[in-house]
């Protein structure tokens, strides 16, 4: 390239969901920790647009960019390894691959030529790569390629990195695979043929990787890396131990203790040396916490945590600013269908969180949440829906609006305090239409919301079609409920919250999607510190 970008390419073998994005983004942690500076593409074989249609048991959670970009959750772990924003650039699938390919094809970008997957889609493929090191930012760019060597949906890609390597130079590019050891407990032995078959077939496509990163949960000794490397055409060296640890914050720790950035740098003609003293602190404190506190998840998916996976990660991250761990207690509201219900099944409980999602299944008993935290002085945070369903509770509840209700649950309701935006009315298709990406919010000096942020005016991503209903506002107002985050463009609410209550927040934005591994957000920093300080009063 001419600004020689070099550019680091994550591959898997054997089967999905090894972790290929999180080893992405621990090599890129590293490398911007010695001073590179970094950013992360995730390339997706799948046909789909985008996965902002897709079920979260298919694919876990959607992850929200600025830009208003529906993309693969490994962005969320990109964005808070290297605390970098990421944007449509930074996702392309074989979906927005072909359309872009068929869409020139109509223009008459290919008059004359027949367009075939070789060159014309393994062209663009390299050209949604090339827009990333284009820009001239970054010294260093990872692309991981989602699925498995051997996927049909993948080829196109693999050729595209196949061409890639051989224009940028070997000093400007390496392959790392990330495999499976898997241990056989009937022969107590790692087993290393999965992997030496998976790099024959990478080696059938052209391919050679530099690196095998193998996932196990056991150490390998010196005789599987010497016979790894010997089968798989790498130095022992280079065979890399990728065991299972207790965080994915411990994986770059992990990585560096086996000299994984010098031998990059090496290879790429790098002499950069990374520091990692200050996620060594975090490891250090996330192990061993001054105290422990218990929050509900009040989900819609609670049996797939990855549907919540932000979330999770930004109990992490609040947990260790505040010196304690977070236990997760997946609340399933179906089965809350009464005050006496919500007292049983919150009963060792320090803080309540009802997290966004969509349909009217458990909507009732979140309403019961809510409540349950409103009158009982439980730390409460909601979240979009979450958001929603505090208001439904409050205006029943608190305004005698017995009848309120959302649009979304219940559409012929005659009290709908939440409601479908105007923009979202005349809406039929689904995908991408909603009210997606970073919006302005106006906050009320002396508000929780003001203290939190300690700022006026805040951006925050959002994912919805549904708002509070501003013709019941006044009331709400009139009866204590604080509206203290607005959107004065738009006219709609961003935020709520109780006054005499310990910690009562409901947000229409989803403050997970930003927060980093160094930088807890402060919704969640602070939710955390009232949990915490309300669970040592018990």
């Amino acid at each position: 390239m001419k600004n020689n970008t070099k550019f680091i390419f994550v591959l898997g073998g054997v089967m999905s969901g090894l972790g290929k994005g999180i080893s992405a983004s621990s090599i890129g942690y590293l490398l911007k920790s010695a001073g590179l500076k970094v950013n992360i593409l995730k390339l997706d074989p799948y046909l789909n647009v985008d996965p902002g249609t897709m079920n979260p048991y298919q694919h876990g959670e959607v992850f929200v960019l600025d830009d208003g970009s529906e993309t693969d959750l490994d962005l969320g772990h990109y964005e808070r390894f290297i605390d970098e924003n990421m944007s449509k650039k930074n996702n392309a699938t074989s979906g927005q691959i072909y359309s872009t390919v068929l869409d020139k094809e109509r223009s008459g970008s290919y008059l004359g030529e027949t367009v075939q997957v070789i060159p014309h889609v393994t062209d663009e493929i390299k050209n949604r790569i090339n827009i990333l090191a284009d820009s001239k930012k970054y010294d260093v760019i990872i692309c991981e390629v989602g699925g498995t060597v051997g996927d049909i949906e993948s080829l196109p890609f693999l050729e595209a990195i196949r061409q890639l390597s051989l224009d940028v130079g070997y000093y400007n590019s390496l392959i790392i695979h990330l495999t499976l050891l898997p241990f056989i407990d009937a022969s107590g032995e790692l087993k290393t043929k999965p992997t030496q078959h998976s790099v024959m077939k990478l080696r059938e496509i052209g391919l050679s990787p530099d690196f095998i990163f193998c996932r196990t949960k056991n150490e390998i000794g010196k005789e599987i890396r010497e016979k790894l490397a010997l089968f798989c055409n790498v130095k022992p060296s280079h065979v890399i131990e990728n065991k299972d640890v207790s965080s994915i914050y411990e994986v770059p720790l992990l990585l560096e203790d086996q000299n994984i950035t010098k031998m990059i740098c090496e290879r790429l003609d790098l002499k950069n040396k990374p520091s990692i003293k200050k996620l060594r602190n975090f490891i250090k404190t996330y192990k061993n916490p001054g105290s422990l506190i218990k929050i509900a998840m009040c989900g819609k998916y609670t049996e797939l945590h990855d549907a919540y996976k932000s979330i999770i990660e930004s109990f992490i991250h609040s947990g260790v600013e505040n010196n304690t761990a977070v236990e997760v207690v997946w609340i399933n509201t179906e089965k809350i269908k009464s005050d006496e219900d919500a007292i049983k099944i919150f009963e060792d409980i320090d803080g309540i969180l009802i997290p966004g999602g969509f349909g009217s299944r458990g909507a009732e008993g979140k309403i019961l949440t809510s409540k349950y935290a409103r009158e009982n002085n439980i730390p409460f945070l909601g979240i979009c829906l979450g958001l929603q369903c505090a208001v439904i509770d409050f205006a029943r509840n608190v305004c005698n609006i017995s009848d309120a209700n959302s649009s979304e649950f219940k559409p012929r309701c005659k009290n709908k305090v939440i409601d479908l935006m105007e923009s979202q009315k005349a809406i039929k298709l689904k995908g991408g239409t909603m009210r997606l990406g970073s919006y302005d919010c106006e906050i009320e000096v002396g508000t929780k919301a003001f203290s939190v942020y300690r700022k006026k005016n805040i951006s925050e991503r959002h994912r919805h079609r549904y708002e509070v209903n501003n013709k019941f506002v006044k009331n709400m107002k009139k009866n204590g409920l604080t509206f203290s985050g607005f959107n004065k463009k738009l006219g709609v609410v961003e935020i709520i919250e109780l006054k005499n209550h310990p910690w009562f927040v409901g947000c229409q934005f989803h403050p997970e999607l930003k927060s980093r591994v160094d930088k807890a957000h402060p919704l969640f920093r602070e939710f955390i510190k009232a949990s915490l300080k309300e669970s040592l009063k018990k």
